[in-house]
């Protein structure tokens, strides 16, 4: 959706407000008080009340929304913007095509978004052949303290990155060449290359039954537990490259995408991974995407605690 069909579709207050309730009801509103999913509108306060203990709910609670004082025109805008293109947008750049005064209110607000993302892609796990590697990407760091980090792999300069990539072979039945195509994406910040934070991620992240591809390196030396299929091969080696195809083509894409932001602080560095991802897994999506950051915003089983 771009900015003419938003202020064609949401042109006051009260639209937003009436499209919301919408989407709140289908994706159902849980009562914080005694967990019902039963409720009915008050029009006149713009609340949902429950049904067996009375307990009210405002749109914006149970979502990222809560406690914001932004309208939710606003917030709508910013999901307009952030999901009309493949790329993300530096935060000054939301600021100032949003036209919002405060450089903060907008940092807070679209990081906020990009923790939806990464909650909505948190339910899913990959399946069938996964690719596995890791990324090293520049950080944000003190002039005073670059010249004295070392270089090269292990630098302190960069942060290190699990890319996991949903892929499948495809075989040309006339000449017989292969080919891969890829479905899924992940990215997680991780601190170190060590085997059990790599079991840990394949654990909560990959499909048991899933077949596993990595290259040699000793941290996936023993993953018997993890995975029942573990593939391996030297990264270097013609077989390598292509087992690993879609997560360097994935960590590629990566590193071009974040030279806009200049530098990513490693404290942030995760929600930057959570919107290249989303966006990346909704590739095709087109104009759906606004609809679903916004459902990815209010999901009740995601934002229950707030």
């Amino acid at each position: 959706m771009n900015i003419l069909q938003f202020n064609e579709r949401y042109p006051d207050e009260a639209s937003c407000i009436h499209y919301l309730k919408e989407q709140r009801e289908r994706e159902g509103v849980i009562c914080k008080n005694c967990n019902s999913k039963d409720h009915y509108w008050l029009n006149s306060l713009n609340m949902f009340q429950c049904k067996h203990c009375k307990f009210r709910t405002g749109l914006k609670n149970g979502t990222i929304m809560e406690n914001s004082k932004l309208p939710l025109r606003t917030w709508l805008l910013a999901m307009t913007l952030v999901s009309a293109t493949k790329k993300g947008f530096s935060c000054l750049e939301l600021q100032r095509q949003m036209g919002h005064s405060r450089y903060e209110t907008v940092f807070r607000l679209y990081h906020k978004l990009r923790e939806a993302m990464g909650k909505r892609d948190n339910q899913y796990k990959l399946e069938d052949m996964v690719e596995y590697d890791e990324a090293f990407v520049s950080k944000a760091t003190k002039s005073s303290e670059k010249t004295k980090l070392k270089k090269g792999r292990g630098s302190q300069k960069q942060a290190t990155v699990a890319v996991m990539a949903e892929s499948s072979i495809l075989e040309d039945l006339i000449t017989g060449e292969k080919d891969k195509s890829c479905r899924y994406f992940k990215m997680v910040k991780i601190d170190n290359l060590k085997a059990k934070t790599a079991e840990k991620l394949i654990k909560g992240l990959i499909d048991k039954k899933a077949v596993l591809q990595t290259d040699e390196s000793t941290t996936y030396a023993n993953l018997e537990d993890c995975i029942d299929v573990h593939v391996s091969e030297l990264s270097s080696t013609k077989e390598g490259k292509f087992n690993l195809k879609w997560a360097h083509i994935a960590i590629s894409n990566l590193k071009r995408d974040l030279q806009k932001y200049h530098m990513v602080s490693e404290k942030m560095l995760q929600n930057y991974l959570n919107e290249f991802c989303y966006k990346l897994n909704r590739r095709y999506f087109g104009k759906k995407l606004f609809d679903r950051l916004v459902i990815a915003s209010i999901c009740p089983y995601l934002y229950t605690s707030g």
